[in-house]
């Protein structure tokens, strides 16, 4: 027989549930990926340490460090796509996940079939080339009298150097509209970018992040020149970009 656990995708998956571990483990492996369990953050991080994931699948209700306090340290370091199971109604943990750097929720109780949908189609947009997106092959660019140092992922005053902190989803929608300066970008396209899903009705997760970078980078949030509106269109990064 044919060894392939090495182009197979190694799922983990965090929950504090035996029975979800298991079914959710055993789905997996039927449907062609490598799964590996842990039941906390704890095990999660020693699992970490001993291999390597192509994403995780986490719950936010965990005793001990919960799913969100995870999910914001594991963006923080770019360890891994992550995937969150929230408690069916639990909008405000869901909108919270993916404002810190999940790739994706589903809302439990959910259907195997969808989760195994969405981890596919997240690690599609991990491996798929954007061929509409720039390059920022600088560890400094500047725009409009910022500069944003990649790496260290801090914002700067291009005159006084004063900084200012970026979340991990506002870091994420700026480097978005860096790689593509003077493009006007959907909401459905910066949700696909950001954070690799479609917008639902009444989805204002983009218009939320946004406002919140204007209140950032621009002289007057109220009346914005660097991130422009167009109306029916979308967002706008109306400015020159330039690799420092």
């Amino acid at each position: 027989m044919t060894d392939n656990s090495h182009i197979q995708p190694h799922i983990l998956i965090v929950d504090d549930h035996r029975e979800i571990r298991d079914a959710v483990a055993r789905y997996l492996e039927k449907n062609g990926f490598r799964a590996t369990s842990a039941q906390d953050a704890v095990e999660m991080d020693a699992k970490l340490v001993a291999g390597r994931f192509d994403l995780i699948v986490l719950d936010v209700m965990m005793p001990g460090e919960d799913g969100l306090s995870v999910c914001r340290r594991l963006s923080a370091e770019g360890r891994t796509h992550i995937l969150m199971l929230t408690a069916l109604g639990e909008e405000t943990d869901r909108i919270v996940g993916l404002e810190i750097g999940a790739d994706d929720y589903l809302p439990k109780p959910f259907n195997p079939r969808e989760l195994l949908a969405r981890i596919k189609a997240i690690l599609r947009r991990r491996d798929r080339a954007e061929p509409s997106a720039g390059q920022l092959t600088g560890h400094r660019v500047g725009f409009a009298g910022w500069v944003l140092d990649t790496d260290r992922r801090v914002l700067s005053n291009a005159t006084s150097g004063a900084e200012t902190d970026l979340t991990t989803a506002e870091f994420k929608l700026l480097t978005v509209f860096l790689e593509r300066p003077r493009f006007v970008l959907s909401r459905d396209q910066l949700l696909d970018l950001t954070s690799g899903r479609s917008a639902q009705v009444f989805d204002r997760t983009i218009d939320n992040q946004v406002s919140r970078l204007r209140r950032k980078i621009e002289t007057d949030p109220g009346r914005p020149e660097i991130i422009t509106t167009l109306r029916g269109g979308g967002y706008c990064l109306a400015t020159d970009v330039k690799n420092l």
